[in-house]
């Protein structure tokens, strides 16, 4: 539409989407003039240079074009040198509490079959000098959370030690308090060193993905994902043991050999691991991958269209799918959100089901259309669901239900399905006020608990930091 609208402007594509398949990219798109296969800084430079002052376009790395009716296509270009620096101070001035990225490092150490990352030349780490500037630049910038992207930021560890105490040396210094480091970790490469240093980092300053894709030892031979299993899992409890650092914790859907039953099991042990978030992911086959490039030994079906999704393996039908994505919808609503955080803990011990199948259950038999359902009347389908489960006591889960929402939403009101008329809650209220005063300009929520008859309530002041929680007390009456 825009070569149709401006026959003279020029179309430069580039990034991992286009870089691997140009061949079929520039043949598929008449109207885009260049590719740039790869790193596309220096590139895409020599190329606007080339442009402007009528130069040949040979010799420069990784564009791909058109001479007369060929196509010319060149190997994926990575550099040896660092990339220019990005930021400036425009661009700091737009991140006001919302969330920076930063690279200090580019490509991965390795080679999963379903993963770009390690495709080219393996790790290339920036400079110290480097990294430290721009952490501090975006520390002090008024982000809310600086994000790096570095694939495995840990394949390092001495390196990635280094960053880690260069910032909790300045953490409430230079590196103002509340800012929060997000890093993309692999689980089994923290060593005891490690975690002790991070042990000392104040509630909250970093933040934990860690991708496990899967459990299953065939699953990740296949992908060639090497991981020690044991280790992992060991090293993800320690640091979540810590209490100090917000974990979160990936799987993925469709990877072969994974059928629904390992699938599950896969499910139930990250899950039972605790993380503050379980996402579960599903495989996109993506160009320039061996797995989109070998099909005959990774057979799958799969959307021909961005983000190109599996849709069925000879180990997941297209139903088994479809079920994993009403069992994601329920997880992201009900333990991903944090608002249901202990009536999770409590149904599994009640109904003597595991986490999956008690979401696969919900999942199958309540949440259809809850999109876009309130948390009021979402609160009220899980109650009157779980409710009617055997081994649930209703009390019990009300009250369960009840410290969820007191801990986790700042208006201190219960949703109708929750509350009790019960006289005694205004003299408990006055008993509680008395002995603990509320701090001026706060909001509590309050409601009396019958399965340990007592008080609960929260003070609405800052959130934990890790849990995102304001706390809770309880008050014998």
């Amino acid at each position: 539409m825009l070569k149709q609208a401006h026959p003279h402007i020029i179309i430069v594509l580039g990034g991992p989407e286009v870089s691997y398949n140009p061949q079929e990219v520039l043949f598929a798109l008449p109207a885009a003039d260049y590719l740039i296969s790869g790193e596309g800084e220096e590139p895409f430079a020599l190329l606007l240079q080339a442009l402007l002052h009528g130069k040949s376009l040979e010799g420069i790395p990784g564009l791909c074009y058109r001479s007369g009716s060929r196509i010319i296509t060149a190997a994926p270009h990575t550099s040896a040198a660092e990339p220019p620096d990005p930021y400036t101070s425009a661009y700091f001035s737009t991140l006001k509490g919302r969330i920076a990225y930063l690279e200090t490092s580019r490509g991965c150490p390795f080679a999963c079959a379903f993963c770009l990352s390690g495709r080219c030349s393996g790790v290339r780490f920036f400079s110290p000098e480097r990294v430290e500037k721009n952490l501090l630049q975006l520390a002090k910038s008024g982000a809310q959370t600086v994000k790096l992207v570095d694939r495995t930021f840990n394949a390092n560890r001495t390196r990635a030690r280094e960053i880690f105490r260069f910032i909790l040396d300045r953490y409430g210094k230079d590196i103002p308090d509340g800012v929060r480091f997000h890093f993309e970790m692999a689980g089994d490469l923290l060593d005891a060193e490690t975690r002790d240093l991070l042990a000392t980092a104040p509630r909250g300053a970093f933040q934990f993905e860690i991708g496990l894709q899967s459990f299953n030892p065939k699953t990740l031979a296949a992908v060639s994902r090497t991981t020690d299993i044991a280790l992992l899992k060991e090293n993800i409890r320690k640091v979540l043991a810590l209490g100090n650092i917000h974990v979160h914790l990936d799987l993925i859907a469709g990877l072969p050999y994974e059928d629904l039953s390992s699938f599950r099991e896969s499910f139930n042990t990250a899950y039972g691991l605790q993380p503050h978030l379980l996402q579960l992911g599903f495989l996109k086959i993506l160009p320039g991958t061996p797995m989109r490039d070998n099909p005959e030994q990774f057979p799958c079906r799969y959307d021909k269209d961005p983000p190109y999704e599996v849709q069925a393996t000879p180990w997941l039908s297209a139903a088994d799918l479809l079920l994993l994505h009403k069992v994601e919808a329920a997880l992201n609503r009900l333990y991903n959100s944090g608002r249901f955080r202990r009536t999770l803990r409590y149904l599994p011990q009640a109904t003597g089901k595991t986490p999956f199948s008690l979401l696969r259950c919900f999942a199958e038999d309540a949440s259809a259309g809850t999109d876009r359902m309130s948390l009021d009347d979402y609160t009220a389908l899980v109650y009157n669901y779980f409710s009617a489960c055997p081994g649930v006591d209703k009390t019990v889960l009300r009250d369960t239900m009840v410290c969820d929402r007191l801990a986790t939403n700042a208006s201190g009101k219960l949703p109708p399905v929750l509350r009790i008329q019960d006289t005694a809650l205004k003299r408990a209220v006055r008993k509680v006020e008395k002995a603990f005063s509320p701090t001026p300009g706060r909001r509590r929520g309050y409601a009396l608990l019958y399965s340990e008859p007592c008080l609960v309530f929260a003070e609405y002041g800052r959130k934990d930091r890790v849990t995102g929680e304001y706390p809770l007390t309880r008050f014998q009456v």
